[in-house]
């Protein structure tokens, strides 16, 4: 009769965790890696034109670093009105990666527990997302008003010699009502 190992069932189990913690951090590291090739500060000007025809320049800045779990993406814009007066709007969004491959979802507030979650779109807030499909980072917001109506931002981040081609739509119920396309230049 042969000696029975009493511990082979916490060997496995401590082999099968080993096994699932190093699958985790390889997908965690492929998530990260997909971003590096975006990761910078990029500065340009564009004009902007609306769905009537109706243009305003604009000077825009995006930066791109990784953090923690995922990414984070921060833009400013400078709106230039034809009456004189100066715009700014400045927005940051963390982007951590979800159970679809090149898929980001928005981390942008806290619940009570303390993790990141996204907005709530039934309460006027955006639900943002974000993804990565080939050279292009693209960053996704919806917007739904209070009769039901939607807007959809889309923002195309293309990699480029020297920077970024940025390519932004705004779509109404469906209908396009603004887009810009530019080159940002990496700083």
């Amino acid at each position: 009769m042969g000696i029975i190992d009493r511990t082979r069932p916490l060997k496995i189990i401590a082999f099968s965790l080993g096994i699932l913690f190093w699958t985790a951090l390889s997908t965690v590291q492929a998530f990260a890696a997909d971003i590096s090739a975006f990761v910078g500060d990029y500065v340009g000007s564009a004009t902007v034109v609306d769905g009537d025809g109706t243009e305003t320049p604009r000077d825009m800045s995006v930066s791109i670093h990784e953090n923690r779990q995922g990414f984070n993406v921060s833009w400013k814009t400078t709106t230039y009105k034809l009456d004189g007066r100066v715009k700014d709007q400045k927005f940051s969004i963390d982007f951590n990666p979800s159970d679809r491959s090149d898929v980001y979802s928005a981390a942008m507030k806290r619940n009570v527990f303390g993790h990141e979650v996204p907005l709530d779109p039934m309460q006027g807030e955006p639900f943002v997302w974000g993804r990565i499909e080939g050279d292009t980072l693209t960053v996704f917001s919806l917007f739904i008003g209070e009769t039901g109506d939607y807007e959809l931002q889309q923002f195309d981040r293309t990699l480029a010699d020297g920077g970024l081609n940025l390519s932004f739509s705004r779509f109404r119920n469906g209908i396009k009502s603004r887009s810009v396309e530019t080159f940002l230049k990496k700083k």
